[in-house]
């Protein structure tokens, strides 16, 4: 079995995370219109003090990126902000295997539900979510875009 590990970013990483970012050109264009994302638009993202932000680590090599807010203030809930995993080991599985070991370090945790929004132009992450068993309940507004809304349950 494959041994998936979570490690912090820090500024040292930060490069790390930013090649893993610009490999996913068609989630940039989604987001904010440009295929790249820049160091500093890296590091206000992964480097704060509202979310975790990890690098996921599998067969000696960064695969992903995994950001979250355990406590988002609107609504008391834990967020995922992003998982994305790197251009080149898309449609392996690894997505799914990293939720799950997510899901669970969250269970371990006591959280009862996981949130995360998608934009709505995201069909491929919808249809990732959904088969996680995520449910849609709301539409929200996210710097003029459109944010569809998903929980999961875990307990």
């Amino acid at each position: 079995m494959a041994f998936i590990i979570f490690q912090l970013i820090t500024e040292d990483l930060l490069d790390i995370a930013l090649e893993i970012l610009n490999s996913n050109t068609h989630y940039n264009i989604l987001e904010n219109g440009n295929p790249s994302r820049t160091i500093e638009e890296a590091r206000n993202e992964f480097l704060n003090q509202n979310t975790e932000s990890y690098l996921i680590f599998l067969e000696n090599k960064y695969i992903g990126i995994i950001d979250s807010l355990k406590n988002n203030p609107n609504d008391n809930c834990h967020w995922i902000g992003l998982l994305m995993i790197h251009g080149e080991h898309h449609s392996k599985g690894y997505g799914k295997m990293v939720y799950n070991l997510f899901e669970e370090k969250l269970k371990q945790q006591g959280y009862n539900k996981v949130r995360i929004g998608i934009l709505s132009e995201n069909t491929g992450a919808k249809k990732f979510w959904t088969s996680l068993g995520f449910k849609f309940y709301a539409y929200k507004q996210w710097k003029e875009k459109t944010i569809e809304c998903f929980e999961k349950q875990l307990v």
